[in-house]
């Protein structure tokens, strides 16, 4: 996937698949939920910790993002308990909530704080837990995000998500017309506290988390030529692990994270190979006079799903991770491109081209039934949450374009509060594990 502001690149990989786009960054609005769970987190009483907004806002924002939580609006709210004590669960039953969050922040000592939190059945007047989380100002947002995965958990009995990260890339306007500047950007899930990791005046792509969320494995054109790097985020250090003649694109870790599948045409066409870590030795996938690009892993490590436009048009197909004969697995609309599988293996996320538009979309792996999830006509990149409960991509509609996410069941898209600069773009997301 890429943007006008590469088109002047010559590896035709890039230039096959592509989608253009180019606009400002932008917030969607969040979009009406059904049969989600009704719930009401109250204002957290006392000093927050350095934090622009109160903790109960943030935690709010994650919960109402899954799509699996309908949040009641703090202007709703007929009173704003902070301890057990003041709890009245006559007026949240009256207010139709299943589920009420308190909570209160004290000092304890310079820049150390403690949040007290509260989950409460609001039908049966009942805890459902408590916990008591000491943080610093500076962790007082993750803080929040860890309070929602509590909360998420407890609900539905599944892992949050909240309290991981995001990769994507920026671009942001220089001086002159083609003097860009490309960061390589770290965040929180909701798009909050940006770290920018790696930046050049050079294009910067296809960012792909390890599988302990410690390294990150990019493309970098920074000497004119792309390159696959890792990066280790602690640290900053990184390693140059393919610069071979050509094309090094698409990096993508395997489930051990011992192996990086990746796109090369050291022999002349783009096919997938596989590189172990330990020794950098190459191992052919494919071999095919077609363009085979974007390899993605399956969960077990066994197979590798890609896109390739063997069949006339770019489609997703599988082959053994060790090599062997691809099969085709999609065939509905005129392009599919990008696949991410989901946390455990079942579904497949895509970009999903029709009739000029490129939308997310899920294939279903054992009944091969696909859902086209978004409505935008120019979307791309989806990544999995790594409880499989929300998608992050690429988007744009109209002149408004940025990051989003999508819950899973395709009811909540909401945009992501990137800040790239007046006229700067987001790209090529990525869920942390």
């Amino acid at each position: 996937m890429i943007r006008n502001s590469l088109a002047a690149l010559s590896c035709l990989w890039i230039i096959v698949f592509s989608i253009p786009s180019h606009a400002e960054l932008t917030v969607d609005v969040t979009l009406g939920v059904e049969n989600s769970i009704p719930i009401a987190i109250v204002p957290f009483g006392g000093p927050q910790g350095g934090s622009d907004e109160n903790l109960a806002s943030i935690i709010a924002a994650d919960l109402a993002r899954s799509g699996r939580f309908k949040v009641l609006p703090e202007s709703q709210m007929l009173e704003r308990p902070s301890t057990p004590e003041q709890v009245q669960f006559t007026t949240w039953k009256t207010l139709g909530q299943d589920n009420l969050g308190i909570g209160r922040v004290r000092q304890t000592g310079t820049d150390r704080y403690e949040a007290q939190f509260e989950l409460f059945d609001a039908v049966r007047g009942t805890q459902l837990a408590n916990s008591s989380l000491p943080y610093t100002t500076a962790e007082s947002r993750k803080t929040a995000h860890r309070i929602a995965d509590i909360i998420y958990k407890q609900l539905t009995g599944e892992d949050g998500a909240f309290a991981s990260r995001i990769a994507y890339v920026t671009v942001s306007p220089g001086s002159g017309l083609n003097d860009r500047r490309y960061t390589l950007q770290v965040a929180d899930a909701d798009g909050f506290n940006p770290q920018a990791i790696v930046n050049s005046p050079e294009p910067i792509m296809s960012p792909a988390w390890s599988p302990d969320g410690k390294k990150i494995a990019y493309v970098s054109f920074e000497n004119k030529r792309p390159a696959i790097f890792i990066q280790t985020l602690s640290s900053r250090e990184r390693e140059k692990v393919s610069e071979l003649p050509g094309i090094n694109g698409a990096p993508a870790w395997s489930p051990d994270g011992t192996q990086l599948a990746l796109t090369l045409s050291k022999d002349g066409n783009p096919e997938i190979y596989v590189m172990d870590l330990t020794h950098r030795s190459l191992r052919r996938v494919t071999d095919h006079f077609a363009i085979d690009t974007e390899p993605a892993w399956s969960r077990d490590g066994k197979q590798l799903v890609f896109t390739s436009d063997r069949g006339g048009k770019p489609q997703l197909y599988s082959v053994a991770s060790t090599g062997g004969q691809p099969q085709r697995i999609t065939f509905e609309g005129d392009y599919n491109a990008r696949g991410a599988f989901s946390p455990d293996g079942k579904s497949l996320a895509m970009v999903h081209g029709n009739g000029g538009d490129y939308r997310i979309a899920v294939l279903d792996m054992a009944s091969k039934q696909l859902r086209v999830l978004t409505p935008g006509s120019l979307d791309e990149s989806p990544s999995f949450a790594p409880n499989g409960s929300m998608i992050l991509y690429a988007s744009q509609n109209g002149e408004r374009a940025g990051l989003s996410t999508l819950s899973s069941n395709g009811k909540v898209r909401e945009g992501l509060r990137i800040k790239a600069g007046e006229a700067g773009e987001a790209r090529e997301p990525a869920w942390s594990p």
